[in-house]
């Protein structure tokens, strides 16, 4: 039987940690770390009499990857499945908390091990030289654990920004290609896309994208935004400290609404909930949405996201920005709950928002 660990079976993980590893093993210390305090999924294989296995996954705070940090079958036992079904627990935990893919590391002279998680989905992808206690390499492997929304799979697309300031063109460039396959996606279209739509200024550096700025974009590659903002178009002012900075932005603001309300683009002033942004997606169109980046990656600052699916628990989006140590898989349709999607949706003290739907040309 599965079931998750606690402290009792401290004494028995021990025990089994003794009998399968001669090596880098974990202490009792560790143990109760991990099983009271640590960011960790931690389940158990129990026949009723005698602990036969573990496996520990821990996951980091911000990122949708988790770490298969451990797994341990008693040697008499291995051969039955038990460790498939320990790894196959752990990813259904692990996709229940938004984690959409899997790495691990594993001893590059294990050739069972290593058979046994290429069987189960996972592929190498790099070695990490001296990693073991024996000077030994590590052969580092991950597998994607929302398969049904592979890149082949996906209605959208998956870009990675090359700037730190281009969330905005990186997701708008996403939806497009989705409504238009032909369109090439490149940097030069990345940047071009910027200049037309920033703001100026932002927090720091330079200025992120306004909604009105990449709706008029949308506009002028003959695609048919439609916008969903607050009332007040002072939208990242606030978090500009400099009034100089301040007045340019209101400048490029204002310039953005006269050309928006001459050109027509809808322009709704409420926000949309969750149940009509899916029906929404659902009639063909493509949703780009300003998040708060805090609960993606630990920044404060606002971000730009592409929706890719629904379903009965999660929104999916594409994440653009592709930290260090990560791999699109990572960013590719990550599942974000329901409910923490909701929170994602606004930023600031304001809690200001942006939904800039695109659909195909005119009806």
């Amino acid at each position: 039987m599965i079931r998750r660990a606690c402290s009792a079976d401290i004494s028995a993980l021990l025990t089994l940690e003794n009998c399968c590893f001669e090596i880098d093993r974990l202490s009792e210390r560790s143990f109760r770390h991990l099983l009271t305090r640590g960011k960790a999924s931690f389940f158990v294989f129990d026949d009723g009499e005698q602990l036969l296995a573990y496996s520990l996954v821990l996951f980091h705070q911000n990122t949708s990857m988790a770490r298969l940090y451990s797994l341990a079958v008693l040697p008499e036992c291995r051969g039955r499945g038990i460790a498939a079904r320990l790894i196959a627990a752990s990813e259904a935990e692990a996709l229940d908390r938004g984690v959409v893919s899997m790495r691990l590391e594993v001893h590059i002279d294990n050739g069972s091990a290593i058979a046994l998680y290429r069987k189960l989905g996972y592929k190498e992808f790099a070695v990490f030289p001296d990693y073991y206690e024996d000077h030994a390499a590590a052969l580092r492997m991950e597998k994607p654990l929302a398969p049904h929304l592979s890149p082949k799979l996906s209605p959208v697309p998956f870009y990675a920004q090359t700037l730190e300031f281009t969330c905005g063109p990186a997701s708008l460039m996403m939806a497009m290609k989705a409504l238009d396959p032909d369109l090439k996606l490149s940097r030069k279209l990345e940047l071009r896309l910027w200049r037309e739509a920033t703001s100026i200024f932002m927090t720091s550096g330079h200025g992120g994208c306004s909604p009105y700025g990449l709706a008029l974009s949308v506009l002028h590659r003959g695609l048919r935004p439609v916008l969903f903002v607050p009332s007040d178009p002072e939208m990242f002012v606030d978090s500009v400290r400099n009034e100089e900075k301040r007045e340019v932005i209101r400048i490029v603001q204002n310039d953005f609404l006269q050309e928006i309300r001459r050109l027509g683009i809808p322009l709704h002033e409420q926000h949309l909930s969750l149940d009509e942004l899916e029906a929404r997606f659902r009639d063909g169109a493509i949703p780009v949405l300003l998040i708060s980046a805090y609960r993606l990656t630990g920044d404060k600052s606002p971000h730009w996201v592409v929706v890719s699916g629904f379903d009965s628990r999660f929104i999916y989006i594409h994440e653009p920005y592709v930290d260090e140590g990560q791999t699109e898989t990572t960013c590719f349709g990550i599942p974000v709950a329901r409910s923490e999607f909701e929170r994602m949706r606004f930023y600031g003290s304001k809690r200001q928002y942006a939904t800039l739907l695109l659909y195909k040309g005119e009806k």
